[in-house]
This record gives C-alpha cells, structure tokens and sequence, in this order.
C-alpha cells in the first residue's frame, strides 16, 4: 500500500456507526474522505487555487453533488445511459452544502474552490443527503485549504414523537417534522426543513438535538485532521490589497453623509444612487490612473462603509432603510382571478417585490417522473419559480433554469406541500409557477402567499392557507446588541448577518430556511427571530385573506374534472384489452383521459375530461367492464354488431359480452344474406328471447322488435 489510511467513527447510538477515512482515495485532491453508514457511501474531494484572480472580491466557492447510478445497481434512464446534468434533487443537496460551507471561509480568501460529493454507494435504508455536509466539512478538514470549519449537517425528523437523527428512508415517510440543519461546535449556521404545522418551541427543540449531534460530527473532524499531516498548517494568502490612509479617509469624510442617506426613507433605486453619488464625489480627488490602479480596494472599501453605517443606523435608532421600524411589514397588496385562462392565478405584491403566479391541474399522466439513483418517484405536486432579470432592472440573458430558482422553489413547495389535499379528495396533479415581476427581499416567501392565493381561487380545498416571511438580523462585533428585522428588504439581506424565512398556517410553521454569515448565532438569538417571525407572517396571512379567506367552492369551468374510483384488479386487464385496444377505443369515443394503477390490491381508475357527458360516458364504460351487468332473458338492449356469419351476426350488449342473433331473427321477411342487411359497426335494438342450454350462448331477436308485415315467411 502506498497510503496512510486515517479513520474515524461516530456514533449516535443508533446502531448505524458513521465512519469516516481519509488516504486512500483521491489523494491528488488537496483533501479527500470516504464517509460510510451502512453500505451507503459518499466519496468527497476539494481543491482550491493557489492564488485569487485579479480583482475578484468574493469567495469562488462551486459545490457538486452527484449520485452515480452504479452506486444502486441501476442504469440512468433516458436515451444516453450516463450521468448528465444534476437533476433537481442533487442540486437541492448541492445547495445544503454550500450554504453550510460557504460562511466558514475567511472573509478575505477569494481563491477558487471547488467542492465535488459523489455518492457511490447505495442502500435502501441510509439517506445520502444527510452526510453530504460532513463529507464536505471532512474533506476540508484534511486539506491545507484556510477553513474555519469543521462545519457538519445532519437531518433531525420528529418520528411518533421521538427526534431522530438521521433516520432511514423508511422512517422519514413517518414524520411530522424534518430538519436539514448545519453547524460549527458553537453556532447554527443552516437551517432547511418542513413541518405539519408545528409550534416555535418545537423547532427549537429539534435545532437542539440536530446541534447536539452536530458537535460529536465536528468533534471527529478535529480528531482526524490532527492525524493528517497536511492539514497541520493551512496555506497562508492575501488576496486583498490594504490602504490604511484610504480606509481612514473614506469614514473620516464619507461614513456621515452613508449614515444620514441610510437614514433617509427611500426606495432602492434612489438609494442605490444616493450611495453611488456619495462614492463618486469622494473619489474625483484621485486622477483617472489613480482610480483605475485601486478600483477593487475603492469599491471595496465603500462597500464596508456603507455596511457598517446601514448596521450602526439600525442598531442605534432602530430605524431601517425604508423608515420603517424592525418590525414593520411593508404594504401588501393582492387580486384573485387575474388570468381568465389559468385554472387559477393571484398577484402578490409586497412593497418592491411581486409575483403573479398560476395554478395547472392536470392528470396522473401530468405527474412527474424522478430518475433518481436511490429512490425514483414521481411528484403529484409541482412548484416552479422563474426570476427574469427584469424584476430587479437588469438587461442579461436568460440562461437555464438558475440552481437559486430552484433551491427557491423547493422552499415554497416545501411550505405549500403539508396543506395540498390527499388524491382522495383533489385527484388532480397540480402545477403551480411563480414567475417574479418585482423583487426587493424575499421574492420566495411572496411565492408562497401568492401560492395559497392561487390555490384557494382555483378551487383547490387546501388546508388551511399559509402565509411566508424572511426575517434578518443586524449585531454588533462581538454579538452583545442584535435587531432582528421582520420582512428584509434585498440589501438588509445583503448586508445583514441572517436570512431566516418562515412560512406557516395559523395553527404552525409548515417551512423555514434559515442562512447566517457570522458565527456565534446564539439560541436565544433564534427564540427571537422565530416569535417575531410568527407576528409578522400571521399579519401577512391576515392582508391576504382580505382578498380571498377560502377556497372556492369549484374549480374553474375550464379546469378538468377528474373522478377516481376503485375496481377489481382482476378486471384491470380486460379494461385496458389487449395492446389498450379498449381503453383506447374508450378514451377514443368518449374525449377523456383514463389511467390506471394498482394499489393495496385494487386498481384505482382515474378519468379525467373536459366536460361532464364525456365524464359520465368514460365513467359507464370502464364501469361496465370492471362490474359487468348480467344479461336478462325478456330485456331489450341496443347493441353493436360485432361479426357477421351466414348464419347470422355477433351483436355485442353489454361491455364485453356478445349474443347471436340467427339470420331468421333479422327481419319478418326471408334474409338470404346477412350483410344485405347489417355490417360490422351497425348499432340496433334488440331483445334477449333466450339462452342456448349447450353452449350458454344468449339468443337475439331484432325482429320482435320490428312491425309485422300481414303477409311475411315464418
């Protein structure tokens, strides 16, 4: 062997040990583990660039998280058989990742680092997702990278009462709350979850048991890396130029007049341009050379400015940006109906952020199909949010759908989710996009109003309607003087230490997501954000049901109506026919759209169409095949010929069950050829007048049914 093996385990008492080694993989990398629970494993590596490229001012930081098909024994679906781009679930862990990591690097390191998680190996009981972040944390550990980690992330689910600390697939579908929560041996740094409308208090006890667990997880990561040789003594950098004479400058002449313009209500383009004119005139004293060679630092250093009188004005006065106080929300507008083609729509508009948003119902067939390594499913409840530069008044393309639209969306599904109604009682699948008109702070908490809105005017009988808000927070250096903000606006979000969204009922919280950019969050810091989060959404909640308090009684007249029945599963197959030849010749004369599944030996019929006759017709038919009636000798029914003999024709009666009626039973008269009279396809009355004892065959008689002629043969 030509590598030094190091390994750690971690137990919960859980009988699931986590293991986690380092030198045996991946050893070009500057840092890379193997974490193992069960027989699911994540393989993590990180590189980071020696040096910051010109004139960059933030952290590079790119995260990947991708699940190899192998690790489960399967193949990708699709036409290429390979692993292509991530698909919205490994984004969606991507992101957990990211934001675990991204506030425990230096402030002033601004070298490219790339983070890539790879799950190869699988099992059916341990969730990946879950030891992504550690992986990460571990791999970083190991490294020579500047990290003020170790960081780690676990999932803490209430499970019949008990909080559970990673728990198996199997056990999650049990839950009534799920946390995804990251920290540092001190502070909560990410927090991304749902909940069955849930109280605050029990939040915060689950934040205490995933911390609890977190520490051992840190723990282990400072053990492992004093084992590793070059994790000893990080890389040294200085990706930042100083000018200590020009930092002085700037807040001797320029702090004032940032403090009194932050002072000043205003919107924020006349904000923006206030700061910019402010920068501006402070900066005609150096010549054009002089600011071209110290562009980076002269940003740079207003920036800071500009941050520390925003933070100070708000501590100090109590006082935010816009003139209103921490725990003022902001003007809310909203209007039902507003698309008359949309099986439901809402505007929503708070302050400077808006969203029109629509609601889709559709069928089974409209469900979405998850090619997922571990677990493929297919989604009833779709959320899609779009933000167009537009809404914040910029000109750039419009690339793919970006990983911030998604990880939006996510949340507001995640809020909506626990209210959508069972298939029992909605059959529909459900669609609903948000596309941002305006954004000025938490665009995705207005998705989710306008959401509830949309929902309740489609006709769609949701729970109870949910309402969102993002919460921020302002502290001095060392944490003794905090303001918690209700409803941020984007640069209290930029400039502020927390973005803490909330969303919930009246009755609980159904979603949060929580990112901090300072360590040493405190507990007590969290209790707060959370009681002033509930005042502000059940506000929120309040604004909105002054346009609509509850759904609809119906859906629209254009939305689809859809009915969902159970049959026999043993009669599954003759509804469907060979190759579907007979629901297709049903969906085919009736205009609807039928599905079928089974479950808990039953099969469930889901007919779906745009009208009630075309309804009721799919309905009969598949009816009548499932629980075919019985034939009555006397009884008169209107057939269809199916098959034409010499010796008479096949008249089909009843779904699936057919009767001979004999070439003399065709008319008073002589019937030399049977086609001179019917063909395949004819529809005509006809009257049951008895049953073959030998064969069991019913007899017909079209005849009885016509006048008699004086004179006729027989």
């Amino acid at each position: 062997m030509n590598y030094e093996l190091v390994t750690k385990t971690i137990d919960h008492g859980d009988g699931r040990p986590i293991t986690i080694e380092t030198g045996k993989l991946a050893k070009q990398a500057h840092g890379s583990v193997v974490v193992r629970q069960g027989d699911t494993m994540l393989l993590a590596a990180v590189v980071a660039a020696e040096e910051a490229k010109e004139g960059v001012d933030f952290l590079p930081l790119t995260v990947e998280y991708r699940e190899k098909y192998a690790a489960a024994g399967r193949f990708p679906g699709g036409y290429f058989k390979r692993e292509a781009r991530p698909y919205d679930d490994e984004i969606l862990v991507a992101r957990l990742i990211d934001r675990a990591l991204r506030p425990m690097f230096p402030d002033d390191f601004h070298a490219d680092v790339q983070v890539v998680v790879n799950l190869i190996s699988a099992d059916k009981t341990n969730m990946s997702d879950s030891l992504a972040g550690l992986a990460a944390s571990a791999a970083l550990a190991c490294s020579d990278i500047p990290f003020n980690g170790p960081i780690s992330e676990v999932r803490v689910a209430r499970i019949d009462g008990r909080m559970v600390i990673n728990p198996s697939w199997e056990d999650l579908a049990k839950s009534d709350l799920e946390l995804m929560v990251a920290g540092s041996a001190d502070s909560i740094v990410m927090v991304e979850g749902e909940m069955l409308e849930v109280s605050e208090d029990e939040m915060i006890q689950a934040l205490e048991v995933a911390h609890a667990a977190i520490k051992l997880q840190v723990q282990a990561q400072v053990d492992m890396a004093a084992q590793v040789s070059k994790a000893a003594v990080k890389r040294s950098y200085d990706h930042e130029p100083k000018n200590e004479e020009m930092k002085k400058a700037i807040w001797d002449e320029c702090y004032q007049q940032y403090y009194v313009a932050a002072k000043t209500p205003s919107g924020k383009k006349e904000r923006g341009a206030a700061f910019a004119a402010i920068e501006a005139a402070f900066n005609t004293r150096y010549t054009d050379e002089e600011k071209a060679a110290n562009k980076f630092l002269l940003h740079k250093l207003h920036h800071d400015c500009v941050k520390d009188a925003m933070r100070n004005m708000i501590l100090e006065e109590g006082l935010r940006l816009d003139g209103r106080s921490t725990t003022q929300i902001r003007p809310i507008w909203a209007e039902v109906d507003y698309l008359p083609g949309s099986h439901g729509s809402s505007v929503f508009t708070r302050g400077e952020t808006q969203s029109l948003t629509t609601l889709t119902l559709g069928t089974k067939l409209d469900q979405q199909m998850i090619d997922s390594a571990v677990m493929p499913r297919e989604d009833r409840f779709l959320l899609h949010y779009n933000f167009p530069p537009y809404s914040t008044g910029e000109a750039r393309p419009i690339r793919a759908t970006s990983r911030r639209e998604i990880g939006h969306g996510n949340l507001a599904l995640r809020a909506l989710k626990p209210v959508i109604p069972d298939a029992s009682v909605c059959p529909y699948t459900i669609r609903i996009v948000s596309d941002i008109l305006e954004s000025n702070g938490s665009s995705s908490m207005a998705t989710v109003c306008a959401g509830t809105l949309a929902l309740m005017d489609g006709g769609v009988q949701i729970k109870s309607p949910v309402s969102g808000i993002a919460m921020g927070l302002i502290t001095n250096s060392d944490n003794s003087k905090y303001a918690v903000l209700s409803d941020i606006l984007g640069d209290e979000d930029h400039l502020g230490d927390m973005d803490f969204k909330v969303t919930g009922t009246s009755k609980g919280i159904t979603a949060c997501q929580m990112d901090i950019k300072i360590k040493g969050l405190s507990m007590d810091m969290v209790k707060d954000a959370l009681e002033q989060a509930k005042a502000g959404r059940l506000h929120i909640l309040g604004e909105m049901m002054k346009t609509m308090d509850k759904p609809r009684e119906d859906y629209k007249p254009h939305a689809p109506r859809i009915v969902s029945f159970e049959i026999p599963s043993d009669t599954i197959g003759a509804v469907i026919g060979p190759g579907g030849k007979v629901i297709q010749e049903i969906q085919k004369t009736t205009g609807a759209v039928i599905t079928i599944s089974e479950a808990n030996n039953k099969g469930i019929v889901e007919v779906a169409a745009t009208n009630k006759d075309a309804l009721d017709a799919a309905v009969k038919n598949v009816k009548s095949i499932a629980f075919p009636a019985q034939i009555e000798v006397g009884e008169i029914y209107e057939g269809v010929v199916k098959n034409i003999q010499a010796f008479g024709a096949f008249v089909e009666i009843l779904p699936k069950q057919d009767a001979l009626l004999h070439v003399s039973e065709i008319a008073w008269g002589r019937v030399d050829n049977v086609r001179d009279v019917l063909k395949e396809g004819d529809r005509l009355e006809v009257k049951v007048i008895g049953k073959d004892p030998k064969n069991g065959k019913y007899k017909l008689s079209r005849k009885v049914l016509l006048p008699k002629p004086e004179t006729a043969d027989n």
